[in-house]
């Protein structure tokens, strides 16, 4: 049943279902705050949206996944760094990062050996191939975020940033849970 009472979820898109859920969580529930709702629910659809293509139109078709090449472009740019690290700036957990490290090694693109900190840590770099493999697939992925970014002008794209990177900083003032 749609907000107007007409319809069913066979009639719903994306947005339709946004104006469905605000309306139903404001006059069912009590929950007033309809903009915050739309706008982490439009964040997050982008967010997979985007992730999604990237992978099936880039990754996949190189026998890579999106988790993939986040790490081993994380080492690409920044390498070699621990494995700590390396889970800090992907986002992922060290748990994560430890299997798909152990993998990634397994084919031939990253290099892991003991750290200088303790007999724990280790360090992650790309092999040869990794370095070759990262710059043909990343020609690849920056053509594509050319076109995912070209349908918003400079400024756009400028502003957007901004109010991402306020959104981001800003999650200290509440208990913000998960990997920062």
């Amino acid at each position: 049943m749609t907000a107007g009472g007409h319809g069913g979820a066979d009639e719903l898109d994306f947005w339709s279902f946004i104006r469905l859920a605000q309306h139903r969580l404001a006059e069912e529930h009590g929950f007033g705050d309809r903009l915050a709702t739309e706008l982490l629910l439009t964040l997050n659809r982008a967010s997979g949206i985007v992730t999604y293509d990237l992978e099936a139109a880039v990754h996949r078709p190189r026998g890579r996944s999106w988790s993939g090449f986040r790490l081993l472009f994380v080492v690409w740019l920044a390498g070699p760094l621990e494995a700590k690290k390396a889970a800090e700036l992907t986002g992922m957990s060290r748990a994560a990062v430890s299997g798909l490290a152990k993998t990634l090694v397994g084919q031939g693109l990253l290099d892991r050996t003991p750290g200088e900190r303790d007999g724990r840590s280790v360090l992650l770099s790309l092999t040869e191939r990794g370095r070759r493999e990262m710059l043909e697939t990343f020609q690849a992925q920056h053509r594509r975020e050319q076109e995912w970014a070209g349908v918003l002008t400079e400024a756009e794209q400028r502003i957007l940033i901004m109010l991402l990177d306020k959104l981001i900083t800003n999650r200290d003032q509440f208990d913000v849970r998960g990997r920062h």
